[in-house]
C-alpha cells in the first residue's frame, strides 16, 4: 500500500481539513433535518433483506452537494446514487448511512462514510457517527483521531498484545454457510465481542479490540476505514491475505502475530 504516499502531507491536510468540517455539517444536517419519521424500503424486493430509507438519500444529496460544490471536478461514487463519471484521479466514495439496519431500528451505531480516493487508493478516511456524537479521521497514513466533545485523542491499535489475550469482533450475519463456519470452530468460539458496523472497526483504532472480521463488505463500507486503520497501526486485509481495496471479507489486526493466527483460523472458511 505504498501509493498512500502519493499525496503530500499538505494535501492530506487539506481534505482532512474540509472532511472534519464535513462531519459536523453532516451531525448539524441529521439533528435538523432527518431526526424524525422516515420510511424505509427493502432493495431486494423478496430476495432478502438489505433496507434503505429515505434518510440514507437525504443523506447522499447532502454529502455529494458540499464535495460537488468544492470539488466540482471530482469523481464521486455512493451507495444510493452510483457514479459521477469524468477524468479526474480523485474520486469520493460515500455510503450515506453505514448500518441501515441500526438506523432502522434506533440503534445509535449507524455512521457516515466518506473517504477521498487517488488513483483509486483511499488517501483520507471519516466515520462520522451522528448519534454517538462522534467522528474518526485520519490526517496522514500515520496520524488519525477521534474528535468528541470538541476534543481530540490519537488513535492508535493495541500493539503488544499476545495472542492469548485477544478480543474479537466478528459478523458473518449468514452470509457464509453453516457448512463452512462448522470448519472454523475455533475462530467461532474467539468472537465474543459484538459486531457493529464501522463501529466495530472504529473501536478497534481506539484499542478497545484486537481484531475485526467481517464478510461482504461493499467498497464504501470499507474504503473510508483504510487509511484510519493505517494511521491507528491496525493490519487490514481481506481473508486470503490480499489488498481489501475490492471489499468483500475483511480482516483487521492489530499485529503481525495475530493476523498470521487470524488468516490460519479462517482458511477452512475461504
Amino acid at each position: 500500500m505504498n501509493d498512500m504516499y502519493q499525496l503530500s502531507k499538505k494535501e492530506l491536510r487539506y481534505y482532512a481539513d474540509f472532511l472534519n468540517r464535513l462531519a459536523k455539517d453532516m451531525t448539524k444536517f441529521y439533528y435538523k433535518k432527518l431526526n424524525k419519521t422516515f420510511k424505509v424500503s427493502n432493495k431486494l424486493k423478496g430476495r432478502g433483506y438489505d433496507p434503505v430509507t429515505t434518510s440514507d438519500k437525504a443523506f447522499e444529496k447532502f454529502i455529494r452537494s458540499k464535495i460537488s460544490k468544492r470539488f466540482p471536478n471530482h469523481q464521486i461514487i455512493g451507495e444510493e446514487f452510483g457514479h459521477k463519471k469524468n477524468k479526474s484521479d480523485y474520486s469520493w466514495i460515500i455510503d450515506p448511512i453505514d448500518g441501515t439496519r441500526s438506523f432502522v431500528i434506533g440503534n445509535p451505531t449507524w455512521s457516515n462514510l466518506i473517504s477521498l480516493n487517488y488513483k483509486n487508493i483511499p488517501m483520507v478516511g471519516l466515520a462520522n457517527f451522528p448519534k454517538l456524537k462522534r467522528y474518526y479521521l485520519n490526517y496522514s497514513n500515520k496520524i488519525a483521531y477521534v474528535f468528541e466533545n470538541g476534543n481530540r485523542k490519537k488513535l492508535s491499535v493495541s500493539k503488544n498484545i499476545s495472542v492469548a489475550q485477544i478480543k474479537v469482533s466478528g459478523n458473518f450475519h449468514g452470509y457464509i454457510s453453516l457448512n463452512k463456519q462448522k470448519r472454523i470452530p475455533k475462530l467461532l468460539k474467539l468472537m465474543q465481542f459484538p459486531c457493529s458496523d464501522a463501529l466495530s472497526y472504529a473501536n478497534f483504532c481506539e484499542g478497545r479490540i484486537e481484531v475485526v472480521i467481517q464478510c461482504r463488505n461493499k467498497i464504501w463500507d470499507i474504503h473510508p476505514l483504510i487509511p484510519i486503520i493505517h494511521a491507528a497501526g491496525g493490519i487490514i486485509t481481506n481473508w486470503k491475505n490480499k489488498s481489501p481495496i475490492k471489499g468483500g471479507n475483511i480482516l483487521v489486526c492489530s499485529n503481525k502475530n495475530i493476523h498470521k493466527k487470524m488468516l490460519k483460523l479462517l482458511k477452512p472458511a475461504t
